[in-house]
């Protein structure tokens, strides 16, 4: 496995300010949770956020920086049996990457009002795309 390891980059746009404070508050899964988070982005990245308020929908992509260490196989939540990590959305993976579609609430400068998102506080957020109905459901 160690023959496949490259070395990646990954800039931090911003950062989740959550009421989930540790792995046991988070929801297994956010999107019909109604508490609701602020994403707030970095300076440098402001003007990025420009025409984001145009849709409903954000898919966030986060890091899972408090992950456990990577497992092969996990029970999901609900189930009694082991299966690999990549048939799940558990956290523990190789690349603890975190994907939740958020409805946005509001948009004040920096700082986007989400709702849905399962991201514990202080995650690093690494990238918001729009949901497009069109190309991001089958």
């Amino acid at each position: 496995m160690d023959s496949y390891k490259r070395k990646m980059e990954l800039t931090t746009i911003g950062t989740v300010k959550s009421p989930y404070k540790s792995r046991g508050e988070a929801p297994h899964q956010g999107r019909n949770q109604a508490e609701l988070s602020e994403i707030i982005i970095q300076p440098e990245f402001e003007e990025a956020l420009e025409g984001v308020e145009g849709y409903h929908q954000l898919i966030i992509i986060y890091w899972f920086d408090r992950a456990e260490d990577p497992l092969m196989k996990v029970v999901p939540h609900g189930r009694t049996k082991k299966r690999g990590i990549f048939s799940t959305r558990a956290p523990p993976r190789p690349n603890p990457i975190g994907l939740t579609m958020v409805d946005l609430i509001k948009r004040e400068g920096p700082v986007l009002t989400v709702r849905g998102l399962d991201a514990l506080d202080g995650s690093p957020v690494l990238d918001i795309k729009p949901y497009l109905p069109d190309l991001d459901s089958v």
